[in-house]
């Protein structure tokens, strides 16, 4: 049985000499995988469509088992995220968490779109650091993952000066401090923004400029609730961290 659907490849795997296992996720379907026999061929007609970041449609054949991909149409190739280093780094960590997080044949259109979204952003010039947040941020949900950012996770007031608390899981104010001696003290732009990623429509973007420092700030909070909480090991993290500090040096 031949079935169409519009996916991003976010994961390849070579099978033998000139085949690959290309890793969909898909509006219809959710994540999918399926055969691509001699896609790595360079004359291959499979070959440009099977390409990691590749959004197209896809005509799989669907059996009991692993699918066979037959054809494609490739929609975007995020052509900038191609031939920039530090895009494809950002890019290669956004579809690994996709991986990670998500469960075979389970369809979410909602996360299909935001998928997509953060990767034609990415591709469109839009600022990274700003699209990876968001998208770690709207993830949270996905792993079961409920942070509290509308008012503290101790005595529930929604006024104040707020800190971050990975040990309360959320925000904390100032008055209840005493509760976690290492809460990560951040600023109110930090604040804001930690709250704004979460609850946003990505959809709705415009130019958004943050400064270094509360980037920073914001990277921290994000990796160390990730760390404690997530259980993932994501390879492509290590080599983005890699690439931020090499960027710095520059």
């Amino acid at each position: 049985m031949f079935q169409k659907c519009e996916g991003i490849v976010i994961r390849l795997t070579d099978y033998g000499e000139t085949n690959k296992i290309v890793t969909l996720y898909t509006r219809e379907w959710g994540k999918v995988g399926a055969m691509a026999r001699g896609a790595k061929k360079t004359n291959s007609r499979l070959s440009s469509i099977t390409q990691l970041f590749t959004h197209g449609y896809f005509l799989i054949q669907k059996g009991t088992g692993l699918g066979s991909l037959q054809q494609g149409e490739m929609i975007t190739s995020m052509r900038s995220i191609g031939e920039d280093i530090f895009l494809t780094a950002y890019a290669s960590y956004i579809v690994e968490l996709t991986d990670k997080c998500t469960e075979e044949k389970k369809p979410n259109p909602f996360h299909f779109e935001l998928l997509y979204q953060t990767l034609h952003l990415m591709n469109e010039g839009y600022d990274p650091d700003i699209l990876m947040n968001i998208y770690e941020m709207k993830m949270l949900n996905v792993l079961g993952l409920y942070p509290i950012l509308d008012k503290c996770s101790v005595c529930s007031c929604t006024d104040g000066h707020f800190s971050f608390s990975i040990r309360e899981g959320g925000f904390i104010c100032h008055r209840c401090l005493e509760h976690d001696p290492y809460l990560l003290k951040i600023s109110p732009a930090a604040v804001k923004l930690l709250r704004l990623f979460y609850y946003f429509d990505l959809s709705r973007l415009g130019s958004i400029s943050v400064k270094e420092d509360t980037k920073a700030e914001l990277k921290k909070v994000i990796s160390a609730y990730y760390d404690e909480y997530s259980g993932l090991h994501i390879k492509s993290k290590k080599f983005l961290d890699s690439m931020e500090q090499f960027r710095n040096l520059l």
